[in-house]
């Protein structure tokens, strides 16, 4: 009996002992972002802070959240002009839906990052907002945030009669202004939402349901550099890359995916942006600068037939205006974004 006893718990103490060191050997490190461990484990280290909405107006802005997929308890947050809110009559506005970056992995719709943005944003461009909250990798990896991402248009998109379930996006939304757009992973959601909305018509009728779509420093990424001026960094390539395979670990072709090689894509593809006209920016010192540049280029002679406008930041890194919102350059983002809607 003493024997038996020994033998269980050996191979107990055994098994313990592997899984705890699994649990604590780091498999790939972002660091100050996140740690995934061997087993599985996904340590976030920013981006999981949240803050409430708020009826209460922040910069003359008010806000609330929606569950827009009940089945998966996600939501996203809508905001409003407080001048627009509290009128009586019935103005409608452009609607901006965004999607948060991330890298697919850390942030969410509702951080203070996003919160302050989408803030900025809404009050620059006296619009109606919608920011989008998706399931994250590795925990639920591409193709879950396109789905989700997905979702949330058809969602949005059952407010055009003014028969939605939310009042303000009833009341308010102008659905023949309508605008997709999101930074760094969001950037890329955007894009391919924005040619999905094309291929399966969200409306019954042939025209343009999305007006334009404003892509801030876009996660596009390929194995081989886009030209001759793009200068890889070989620890900030090696991150990208590694980044891309926690969130796409069934990807086949790493980052030769076309989901996230959009700018390698063939030209047949980008001539299908369902859309009329396109903002990105890039910031000079960002890794992904050449990437979103050539983008801009590459759909100008894809045989698309709307505008296409590229502003570049110089001497900035990616997302810095998240990191820094009241710089002036940062402000400049909020007010490009704003004319781009407005225009």
């Amino acid at each position: 009996m003493y024997t038996s006893l020994s033998f269980i718990f050996f191979f107990t103490h055994l098994s313990f002992t592997q899984s705890t060191t699994m649990d604590s050997e780091v498999a790939f490190d972002k660091s100050p972002y996140y740690r995934v461990y061997k087993s599985g484990r996904i340590e976030r280290l920013l981006g999981e802070t949240t803050v409430p909405p708020s009826l209460t107006p922040q910069n003359g802005v008010v806000s609330k959240d929606v569950v827009y997929s009940p089945e998966r308890n996600l939501s996203v947050r809508v905001y409003l002009p407080y001048k627009v809110s509290s009128d009586f009559t019935v103005k409608k506005l452009p609607i901006l839906i965004y999607f948060h970056g991330g890298g697919f992995i850390i942030e969410t719709a509702f951080s203070p990052t996003y919160h302050t943005f989408l803030t900025s944003a809404v009050a620059a461009a006296n619009c109606l907002a919608i920011s989008v909250d998706y399931r994250r990798a590795p925990e639920f990896p591409i193709p879950v945030p396109y789905e989700d991402s997905w979702d949330s248009i058809k969602w949005v998109f059952t407010h055009i009669t003014g028969t939605g379930p939310e009042t303000w996006i009833n009341k308010h939304g102008d659905f023949e202004k309508v605008f997709l757009a999101g930074d760094s992973a969001g950037g890329n959601i955007a894009h391919h939402l924005t040619i999905r909305a094309k291929e399966e018509r969200l409306c019954s009728d042939d025209s343009l349901i999305i007006s334009g779509m404003i892509l801030i420093h876009p996660y596009f990424w390929g194995k081989t550099p886009i030209d001759e001026f793009e200068v890889r960094d070989v620890i900030k390539s090696q991150m990208i890359e590694g980044s891309w395979r926690i969130a796409s670990p069934n990807s086949k072709d790493g980052v030769d995916d076309p989901l996230i090689n959009v700018v390698g894509s063939e030209d047949s593809v980008l001539s299908e942006l369902g859309c009329g006209k396109v903002l990105v920016m890039v910031a000079g010192d960002d890794q992904l600068y050449r990437q979103g540049w050539c983008y801009g280029e590459k759909l100008k002679k894809s045989g698309w037939e709307g505008e296409v406008e590229v502003m570049e930041t110089k001497d900035e890194n990616h997302v810095f205006h998240l990191r820094d919102p009241k710089s002036d350059n940062a402000r400049q983002v909020v007010l490009k974004l704003a004319e781009f809607i407005n225009n």
